[in-house]
């Protein structure tokens, strides 16, 4: 497991905060380098950085920053405000950015600049550790050769690092056992097209990309042993918040009998949310359906549904998987024993 890695990486500290622009991907690696609180608030909304456990990274790297720039308790408070309404739905983000305030907080101020840092290397030493229990207890739950879908981006680019549930693909990759990895595109952003299969294709993974509307056709061939997916958040009642396109995929998965997999850290459980109805869902611009890679493809006065995420109901999925174990059936009890 030590030796399983990604040659990936969404956020680095050199000195300052650094993000891989993921809006450039797959044509040109570009490293971005905020300096100012408001830049971050808007990297982070832009997609620039983008995964729970990315952004909530590279939220207490950039309050780390801010730290810097002024030992005041009142401004690092404003500040992780703004980052955490930038994406209201990963509850990561506000995670990451209460635990950097709390540790300041605690610290005279002469030596908050350097609490401030210290908590959000350990955030990221932390997700890193996670992913690598994840990926080890997931993987178990697929035997023998197996097949996987997976939707949107959970790897090495939305984490700390080997990734979610691709974290449990690259485990299951490195066992000998992955006969291929399918990604769908995750319109309208594309992030499995643009992101996963980039990702895989650096480290060696076998993928192959299929439209979103293909895989019914995929689940129901028999071609393909379990799906994986992460998460953006989860309520108390083990409902999921992920990225758009995921509810349909649970509900096919359902209907073929295929384990539904959901993968993620302690920092993405809420257990103040009492159940999926009560997870905000983001709305984009609808800007995002209108053009695709810039192109526009719809008039310009269409009315746009888009919301950024949608909610599955935990009678869907098969397990949760977080690095202090796996959530299975998934009920209110077992998401809670498992949070701890």
């Amino acid at each position: 497991m030590e030796g399983i890695h990604s040659h990936v990486t969404p956020v680095r500290w050199r000195g300052g905060l650094e993000l891989l622009d993921q809006r450039a991907l797959p044509h040109r690696l570009q490293w971005l380098r905020p300096r100012r609180m408001g830049e971050a608030v808007r990297l982070i909304r832009d997609l620039a950085v983008r995964g729970a456990p990315a952004i909530g990274i590279a939220a207490a790297y950039a309050l780390a920053q801010e730290a810097r720039r002024s030992s005041s308790l009142a401004r690092l408070r404003a500040a992780a405000a703004r980052l955490a309404a930038a994406r209201p739905t990963a509850v990561n983000l506000r995670w990451a950015v209460e635990r950097v305030v709390a540790a300041a907080a605690e610290a005279p101020p002469t030596g908050r600049a350097a609490v401030a840092l210290a908590t959000a290397r350990a955030i990221h030493e932390e997700d890193a550790a996670a992913c690598r229990a994840i990926g080890r207890e997931g993987a178990a739950l697929f035997p023998g050769q197996v097949a996987l879908l997976t939707h949107c981006n959970a790897g090495a680019l939305a984490t700390g690092g080997i990734g979610t549930a691709l974290g449990i693909v690259r485990v299951v990759h490195a066992q000998g056992r992955l006969l291929r990895l399918y990604a769908c595109e995750a319109r309208p952003v594309l992030q499995g097209a643009r992101l996963t299969a980039w990702e895989a294709i650096q480290d060696g993974i076998p993928v192959t990309l299929l439209p979103d509307s293909a895989a019914a056709s995929l689940l129901a061939s028999g071609a393909v042993q379990g799906v994986v997916v992460g998460a953006d958040r989860i309520a108390a009642d083990g409902a999921v918040a992920n990225k758009v396109g995921t509810y349909p995929l649970a509900v096919l998965a359902h209907r073929h009998g295929v384990p539904f997999v959901v993968a993620a850290p302690r920092s993405t459980f809420d257990l103040t949310c009492p159940n999926g109805a009560a997870i905000p869902i983001e709305e984009r611009s609808g800007e995002e359906v209108r053009r695709l890679a810039g192109v526009r493809v719809a008039p310009r006065s269409v009315a746009v549904f888009n919301p950024a995420f949608d909610v599955t109901p935990p009678e869907l999925i098969t397990a949760i998987v977080s690095e202090h174990g796996v959530a299975r059936p998934v009920t209110a009890a077992s998401v809670r024993a498992l949070v701890g």
